[in-house]
């Protein structure tokens, strides 16, 4: 008798954990992560996404996948801060979502351009923001397609250095961002404040500073005020508007809440998270520490 053919792969479910049973955790993330593409299609097939639907989804796409990467990026520091290892088993599924919003936000720009091709290359070539966003999105595409468990055991050391691309591609997603908003850069600012507050909980362990309640609210605090200086730095080169005003806006509350105030508003949750749920930093903690990217190289095949 002929021999059988083997068993193809299967692409394990999202919401299952590494031994085949359902995870709640995985499940509501995953659910959480569907709900904004979802949205957006019942919006669009409703007629509710305004003059410009097309234009509104390659937006809503394009900045979806910047705070689901950002989202992966906190995957380390939550679990390390409120001593949540599950949290690491989240990472691969936040990564390869910023992707797919990624790649729906320039399916988006080609559906805008009437699917000529030619004229997507040459603007992707010739505007400059277009360039660093293709760029980004190039790097998404190469931690995504090396994020499976068979790349990781293949690549060995060379995976963690690769992955480690993942800073600079949030970096060139923020910038892009700030490229493409023009005039009203309060959404770029205030996420990447939240860029600046994850690279420096980054900057601490490699320091090896200590990471205590006090020194998680200095973090805050810094990352608020540096948030401010950005945003005026912005506007004073792009608008020429003086510093002066837009620091001084972030003193008046009878308007919007600038940016900064809300970074340090959620950079004070990790002081308050690990004096509540955290643990004494120790050998152990140490030791556990991995190269943070899209996934982990060794912790993905270990039980939390």
């Amino acid at each position: 008798m002929p021999a059988s053919a083997p068993a193809r792969p299967t692409l394990p479910l999202p919401w299952l954990d590494r031994a085949g049973r359902l995870s709640l955790l995985k499940l509501c993330v995953f659910l959480l992560v569907l709900a904004p593409g979802l949205d957006l299609a019942w919006a669009y097939a409703h007629d509710a996404l305004g003059a410009k639907p097309i234009t509104t989804l390659i937006h809503a796409t394009g900045e979806w996948s910047m705070r689901l990467l950002l989202a992966t990026l906190a995957v380390t520091p939550l679990r390390r801060v409120a001593n949540w290892p599950k949290l690491i088993n989240l990472r691969r599924m936040l990564g390869l979502a910023a992707l797919a919003y990624a790649l729906a936000h320039l399916a988006l720009y080609v559906v805008d351009q009437n699917f000529d091709l030619g004229k997507v290359v040459s603007e992707i070539a010739l505007r400059v923001y277009l360039t660093i966003g293709f760029v980004a999105l190039a790097g998404l595409v190469v931690l995504g397609w090396t994020s499976t468990d068979a790349a990781i055991r293949r690549m060995g050391q060379a995976w963690n250095r690769l992955h480690r691309i993942v800073y600079g591609i949030a970096a060139l997603g923020l910038l892009h961002y700030f490229l493409q908003a023009k005039i009203d850069v309060t959404n770029p600012v205030f996420w990447t404040g939240l860029f600046l507050l994850l690279m420096g909980w980054r900057l601490m362990q490699r320091l090896r500073a200590p990471t205590r309640p006090w020194s998680l609210a200095l973090l805050a605090i810094g990352t608020a005020l540096l948030t401010a200086l950005l945003e005026a730095a912005w506007y004073g080169v792009k608008s020429g508007v003086p510093a002066s005003l837009v620091l001084g806006a972030n003193l008046d509350f009878s308007g919007p809440i600038r940016p900064a105030w809300w970074v340090l508003g959620i950079g004070l949750l990790l002081p308050l998270l690990n004096l509540v749920r955290g643990t004494p930093e120790g050998g152990r903690a140490a030791a556990a520490r991995r190269a943070p990217g899209l996934v982990p190289a060794r912790a993905m095949a270990q039980k939390p």
